[in-house]
């Protein structure tokens, strides 16, 4: 899915009506739109409640392919479990990893098995585990499951943890059309299913917003039914690489741990990378990279992993918001570094717009 995406204002001239630039960090030669206020308007908190006992609970943990150590989407729900461990007493976590080419029955096995050995709740670490889920959640009425990414699976012991990945993308869409020199910029997707679209999705149509003569490289590393889009890193960094040559200055991944490649090709090109679900910034296993990671799209997978098991130790799980969006911090963009500061205000002017309802970003791309 390779190309160049050149909008329709792309051969206006850049000081047409409505260009406006109300930060530094971009010299106006790419933005186009004026940026909208940051009003202060109130979020409403993702929290489950009040701090509870969780000690009794035995977490089972089963992750996608990456597993804990992947920078990103795994690691995310690692350190929801690692907080529910300092913060609500949980002691006894069993985590098992997917492996790339594994079938359902190894998916369903990992489940079963977790659930046989008294493990309650689990929590099944992406899509990929809804067919699994749904085959092995009626067999263990009493067990608690959560999804991540999935609400298919209509079980009465089933709690989907799903999230408006749409809307962060859109601000990083934002911040990449202001700190690109060149008014080109990139995606690089893991794998092309209709989840990682919607990354895609928010991303031009925020790059959109801010301008009517951006340039977008959009790219996919496998098509849907090869998960191993999300675990090569040489393939993200050739992708990326070729984006950067074609002219892109900031390339966004969602492609879990074939990031780092993209990271590689970032610095390597000398152009800036945006990063997704955790703050990779502060990764360990990019750490050489962190230069070039000018921000991160934040998926709260942490947050949300933290919450259902609060919701279930105190048996609360209606508590839970049916949607992990920006209006509970399910979403959102990473400062850490620096390299967006200036243009905060312009991001948070966005945010309250998609807050408001004044703004509903599209979860299908536009080409």
């Amino acid at each position: 899915m390779a190309g160049v995406l050149v909008l329709a204002g792309c051969a206006k001239d850049s000081g047409g009506s409505g260009s406006t630039n109300n930060a530094s960090g971009n010299s106006g030669s790419c933005v186009t739109a004026t940026a909208p206020s940051a009003a202060a308007a109130a979020t409403t908190s993702s929290s489950a409640g009040a701090k509870v006992d969780a000690s009794a609970l035995r977490i089972g943990l089963a992750y996608d392919i990456g597993g804990r150590g992947d920078a990103s989407f795994n690691d995310a729900a690692a350190a929801g479990v690692d907080k529910a461990k300092s913060d609500l007493g949980v002691k006894d976590v069993q985590e098992s990893t997917a492996s790339p080419t594994e079938d359902e029955a190894a998916k369903e096995q990992r489940l079963t098995q977790l659930a046989t050995n008294g493990y309650n709740p689990i929590v099944a670490v992406g899509f990929a585990y809804a067919e699994a889920v749904g085959a092995v959640a009626p067999k263990f009425p009493n067990i608690k499951f959560a999804i991540i990414d999935d609400d298919s699976v209509v079980q009465p012991n089933v709690t989907p943890l799903v999230f408006a990945e749409e809307q962060g993308s859109y601000l990083v869409g934002i911040a990449a059309v202001y700190k690109s020199k060149n008014c080109h910029i990139g995606f690089v997707g893991g794998v092309n299913t209709p989840l990682i679209q919607k990354f895609e999705a928010g991303y031009i149509a925020g790059a959109k917003a801010a301008s009517s003569k951006v340039q977008i490289e959009d790219q996919y590393l496998t098509p849907a039914g090869d998960n191993t889009g999300f675990q090569d890193p040489t393939k993200g960094n050739a992708k990326a690489a070729a984006e950067i040559a074609a002219g892109a200055d900031v390339v966004y991944h969602a492609a879990g741990a074939s990031g780092k490649g993209v990271f590689q090709a970032a610095k390597a090109g000398n152009a800036l990378a945006i990063g997704v679900d955790s703050d990779q910034y502060n990764q360990q296993t990019v750490a050489e990279y962190k230069d070039v990671i000018m921000t991160s799209m934040l998926k709260r997978v942490d947050v949300a992993v933290y919450d259902y098991i609060q919701a279930v130790a105190s048996n609360n799980l209606s508590a839970l918001p049916k949607r992990f969006d920006l209006k509970v911090d399910g979403v959102g963009y990473a400062t850490s570094g620096g390299k967006i500061d200036d243009i905060k205000p312009v991001l948070e002017g966005y945010k309250q717009q998609i807050i408001s309802g004044q703004v509903t970003v599209p979860t299908t791309p536009t080409k």
